[in-house]
């Protein structure tokens, strides 16, 4: 195992995974030699309230407080709009993009524009078949979290068809 998912929003929701657990999961995933995807998102009302970013930023912050430069490089984070998981709600590319560059220039502010260029940024949302091309597209999204349209192989063969046309 490589990979390892912390502070995806069922883990938040039903486990009561806080924003300091993810830190000490992040930091512990690190010293495992494990990569750690650390997922942060907006509930439907923090969106609407105009709440996004702000959150989003705090999750992000808090996620990786504490951490060397070389350890953040080693992470990969992950937009997971909390209200477009299993709705069949998704969000458009352009809301992705903005939320991905938000994370980005949170990055940047706190440890440089070089460390933000390095990490991977992915979205999380129901990203599948018929939405992948655009959202990969856009410049802040390196690259998908695939849920369930991974189980689907011919939805996930569109998605990896979709990644090569981008380049990733």
């Amino acid at each position: 195992m490589k990979y390892v998912i912390i502070g995806h929003s069922e883990r938040r929701e039903y486990h009561n995974e806080t924003d300091t657990i993810v830190r000490e999961k992040t930091a512990a995933a690190l010293e495992a030699g494990l990569i750690p995807i650390i997922c942060v998102g907006e509930s439907l009302e923090q969106r609407e309230m105009e709440l996004t970013m702000e959150h989003i930023a705090y999750q992000v912050r808090a996620a990786v407080a504490g951490l060397a430069c070389e350890q953040i490089r080693r992470c990969v984070i992950a937009y997971e709009p909390i209200w477009a998981i299993g709705t069949g709600k998704t969000a458009t590319s352009e809301q992705a993009q903005e939320v991905c560059l938000g994370i980005r220039e949170v990055l940047r502010k706190h440890h440089g524009a070089r460390l933000a260029r390095s990490v991977s940024i992915l979205y999380g949302g129901s990203m599948n078949a018929g939405n992948a091309a655009e959202l990969l597209a856009m410049p802040d999204i390196d690259g998908g979290l695939i849920g369930g349209a991974s189980l689907k192989p011919a939805d996930f063969s569109t998605i990896i068809r979709a990644t090569a046309q981008t380049g990733e």
